[in-house]
């Protein structure tokens, strides 16, 4: 009968979702912080980059406030 295949589906599902969320788990443990930035396009690496070198941490939001200022001589 067709709802023979219901236990074999919702064996491949769980086991095909489980990676998705341990992820969130080992992000939190590796990296301190459970979310992962997206370097699919050379901006986004730019940016990450750029967030590090500012503050130290990229996953903090940086706006113009995070730039110093020059010194003026």
């Amino acid at each position: 009968m067709w709802f023979e295949i219901l236990p074999g589906a919702a064996i491949i599902t769980v086991a095909l979702s489980v990676p998705i969320y341990a992820m969130y788990g080992l992000q939190k443990l590796t990296m301190g912080n459970a979310y992962r930035r997206n370097m699919d396009e050379r901006f986004s690496r730019v940016m990450y980059q750029r967030d590090f070198r500012l503050t130290n941490n990229p996953y903090i939001m940086n706006g113009l406030n995070a730039i110093p200022d020059e010194v003026k001589k």
